[in-house]
């Protein structure tokens, strides 16, 4: 697991952007959270100006994806 110091502190929009070119589409929109899907695997995002480094890191792994 890589130290909370190497993620970035980046935006919901973001982090939506980065995903979707990674293959998952947006599903809805509720409220404050993007709900976004790739197959089986559900993600959502806040949509927040700045996204906290632990939240990042768990939207990461529910993603199945690693930081690169």
């Amino acid at each position: 697991m890589p130290d909370r110091k190497t993620l970035p502190v980046i935006s919901g929009k973001d982090v939506v952007k980065i995903l979707c070119k990674n293959g998952f589409i947006v599903r809805r929109q509720t409220g404050s959270h993007i709900i976004i899907k790739h197959e089986k695997r559900q993600v959502v995002v806040p949509n927040h100006d700045e996204i906290d480094r632990g939240t990042l890191r768990s939207i990461i792994k529910q993603a199945g994806l690693t930081v690169e």
